[in-house]
């Protein structure tokens, strides 16, 4: 069942046109990253816009999607993007999507898939097997009361007092 109308076509149009920025040989914006780009809208209005800056920056977290998050984030003063809508050329890999989630944001559109992006050479489709075989990092137990007990003074502080 299709959940969108012509202005989340128009906003994922706006998403789009970012990516071009890849592509660009204008010397102010190449190389960039990758051809991604992404919008986020808040109230039908644009909060922030951005494209992939992975090269750009040397940054591998600097995807569109979380360049965008960034911004938007700066711009509104808060981490927590509850509200908005964020639209991607392309299918949000798995570290794109969960900041999509930890930032609250309402609903994600995209265009192009994470099989498209695996035609020329990115590896979103590898990244979302490796997390369905789960945890992939291994624990060291013997340090694992230091970590609790300053995560649990931090709850005390922030959590339980409202501030977070």
């Amino acid at each position: 069942m299709k959940d969108y109308g012509k202005f989340d076509i128009k906003a994922l149009q706006k998403a789009i046109k970012c990516s071009v920025i890849a592509i660009d040989n204008d010397e102010s914006c190449s190389p960039r990253g990758g051809p991604f780009g992404a919008a986020i809208y808040k109230d039908g209005k644009l909060v922030a816009q951005g494209c992939n800056n992975v090269l750009a920056l040397n940054d591998p977290s600097a995807h569109a999607e979380v360049f965008t998050i960034r911004k938007a984030c700066k711009k509104l003063g808060t981490w927590d993007l509850s509200g908005c809508v964020l639209y991607s050329s392309c299918e949000p890999c798995p570290m794109c999507l969960m900041t999509v989630k930890w930032a609250n944001i309402d609903k994600i559109f995209f265009a192009a898939t994470r099989k498209d992006a695996a035609d020329i050479g990115f590896r979103d489709d590898d990244l979302y097997a490796l997390l369905k075989k789960g945890v992939y990092a291994t624990q060291i137990e013997e340090c694992r009361n230091e970590a609790v007990e300053i995560m649990q003074q931090w709850a005390k502080k922030f959590v339980q007092n409202g501030k977070y």
